[in-house]
């Protein structure tokens, strides 16, 4: 929901060594891409007051309709380590936006020690290969202000059942993640 365009740009921000968006990006990935990304939320003792947890974004790439591009995943400080980025992973590919990608892709510098973590893990659970290649490069593509990008290609990924709230809100996530 564009409402929570703003918490999730204060989790990125407290997620180094992500990059940050403007917020402005932010909101869009939370209302245009809102059926391939996720949020997790913990609520507070009132049983009303939520926390931002978790933040997956993530698209289909229209010249690639079989893969879903992960771009960011933050976990606030005190969800690592509790499998919550993997659990979001896999709610995403149970909806029904994503749940014919054959495959999943996003980008990781080599020193990001979470991302690589997550998406080897990722890889194993669901017994898919994971392939890595230098994609954006350093001097080629950010005039060495950025670290090189490299791709990594998860896949082939399995048939997956259609979760039961596949197509609900994001709200609809915040509770069946009851991850953290």
């Amino acid at each position: 929901m564009p409402e929570d365009g703003p918490a999730v740009t204060a989790l990125i921000a407290a997620s180094p060594p992500l990059d940050t968006n403007s917020a402005y990006a932010n909101l869009l990935q939370c209302s245009h891409f809102a059926d391939t990304c996720v949020l997790a939320e913990r609520l507070g003792p009132d049983g009303r007051t939520a926390t931002l947890m978790g933040w997956i974004s993530a698209y289909r790439p229209p010249s690639q309709p079989d893969a879903l591009f992960v771009w960011q995943v933050a976990v606030a400080e005190d969800a690592r380590g509790l499998g919550l980025g993997r659990r979001m992973l896999d709610h995403i590919l149970m909806r029904r936006a994503a749940r014919d990608a054959q495959r999943l892709t996003t980008t990781i510098t080599e020193d990001n020690v979470a991302s690589w973590g997550l998406f080897k893990s990722f890889a194993r659970h669901h017994a898919a290969q994971l392939h890595q290649a230098p994609h954006f490069e350093r001097d080629a593509h950010f005039a060495g202000a950025h670290a090189t990008e490299f791709l990594v290609t998860i896949g082939p990924l399995g048939q997956r059942a259609l979760s039961p709230d596949a197509d609900l809100a994001i709200e609809a996530d915040k509770a069946a993640l009851e991850a953290v």
